[in-house]
């Protein structure tokens, strides 16, 4: 990975609301675990939040933004004031992207919504609810609030949500998709129902003492503490970064993602996977998309089918150079075969075989190019669509600009009746159905 600088930092947590309050309550060791006001220690029932507390939107927020957002997106929104601030400099809004991590999102406006239909009716269902809901809508707010028009995503990957939406950002960074990139993580998870869920589920404890409350790591550990609050970053091309003498907070030098593909919930024990990714073993993966000859030169009568296999097409070439950087490469296939759908065609009937001879129609023909793109060998290529049939292979060539002229200045129509049929009069004829060119 190439460097990638963070050059602003926004927090709104239950240390406090900035970075200063919230690395100084790292530096003091100060901790906040407190009772949930769902709580019942007599009963037995010992449930325990870390609360944002003293947060006040207006600081940062509107009134009309902040009556259509959830505490999730408005915790986001004020983290990401912060690191812009800090970071110093103006945003080029179709430079700039937002990469956000929720796992929860809104779900505490969906609770309180569902609270307000039972107890007083249909009526009482906020408008806005959707807006206030969606995933989406942190990172969608922050490019609203900054007029940004650059990459937009939001990640959930449970509790990896914010590293994987920072990962992801610098990754958009140095594939030149963004020169800067908004990215971090936001949460409003404090709810009774979860509670009782995670409970249930074994994810929480009902241990009485706060300091046993969650202990990661620790072979002790009864389970997890909910908390809420948001981390913003910007993210920046280290070398842009310098050359306005931005102040760097650090580099990003690396990241890796995969799945363990064990629990829903809980880490593979063993620990390979976590191994794997960090080892960072080169990726040599294949795709082979399957186009048709239709798509490529054209048949009569296929007008929807052909314009669908052309898609394929351009979307090979285009996905071999957008996956290219992870080790990934992709191709296509034009074969021309006899199916269940064409088996009775009469054009296709001069191409069975008698006896032992060759049948040049035979969907088997096929298999060899297949199995030979999806292995090893064929590492070094990519974006190309291949045409096979029979015991012939050969390569699309694709559109590419023929005989043209240049004005220097906008045609005016008259002129070019002059000008095109001599183009065209130059240019190579289309290919026929088998794409060859009558005359080549």
């Amino acid at each position: 990975m190439e460097q990638v600088a963070i050059t602003g930092v926004g927090v709104i947590s239950a240390l406090g609301s900035g970075f200063d309050s919230f690395t100084e309550g790292l530096d003091t060791g100060r901790w906040v675990v407190e009772p949930a006001p769902w709580a019942d220690p007599p009963s037995g029932r010992h449930a325990w939040i870390s609360p944002v507390s003293s947060f006040d939107p207006a600081r940062w927020i509107d009134e009309r933004v902040r009556s259509g957002t959830d505490l999730f997106a408005q915790y986001a929104l004020a983290a990401a004031a912060q690191a812009v601030q800090d970071h110093g400099a103006d945003l080029e809004p179709e430079r700039t992207g937002v990469v956000i991590g929720t796992t929860m999102a809104g779900a505490g406006s969906l609770v309180e919504a569902q609270r307000l239909l039972d107890t007083k009716g249909p009526q009482a269902v906020p408008r806005k609810l959707n807006i206030q809901a969606w995933p989406n809508m942190a990172a969608g707010q922050i490019a609203l609030r900054w007029r940004l028009h650059g990459p937009l995503l939001t990640v959930s990957t449970a509790c990896a949500s914010g590293l994987d939406a920072i990962g992801t950002a610098a990754e958009m960074i140095e594939s030149g998709r963004a020169d800067v990139v908004i990215a971090g993580g936001t949460e409003r998870g404090l709810s009774e129902v979860l509670y009782h869920s995670q409970t249930a589920y074994g994810m929480s404890g009902a241990v009485s003492d706060p300091a046993l409350a969650t202990m990661p790591f620790d072979r002790r550990r009864s389970g997890l503490v909910e908390g809420e609050g948001a981390a913003v970053v910007v993210l920046e091309r280290a070398d842009r970064a310098r050359a306005r003498g931005a102040r760097v907070y650090g580099l990003l030098r690396g990241y890796a993602s995969l799945s363990d593909g064990y629990h829903p919930s809980s880490p593979d024990p063993s620990g390979r996977w976590e191994a794997e990714a960090k080892a960072g073993r080169s990726v040599d993966a294949r795709v082979i998309n399957t186009s048709s000859p239709s798509g490529l030169y054209g048949n009569v009568g296929q007008a929807n089918y052909g314009a669908a296999k052309a898609g394929i097409a351009a979307f090979t070439v285009i996905a071999a150079t957008e996956l290219a950087r992870y080790g990934v490469t992709v191709n296509a296939i034009a074969p021309g075969a006899r199916t269940r759908m064409t088996e009775d065609l009469a054009v296709l009937d001069g191409a069975r075989a008698d006896g032992d001879g060759f049948d040049a129609m035979a969907p088997e023909n096929v298999s060899p190019l297949v199995v030979w793109l999806g292995g090893p060998h064929s590492a070094g290529v990519t974006g190309r669509v291949f045409n096979v049939w029979g015991g012939r292979i050969s390569v699309a060539e694709g559109w590419r600009a023929g005989p043209g002229v240049d004005k220097g200045a906008r045609w005016e129509v008259g002129e070019l009746t002059e000008v095109v049929p001599g183009l065209v009069e130059r240019a190579a004829p289309n290919a026929n159905m088998w794409g060859e060119v009558p005359g080549a």
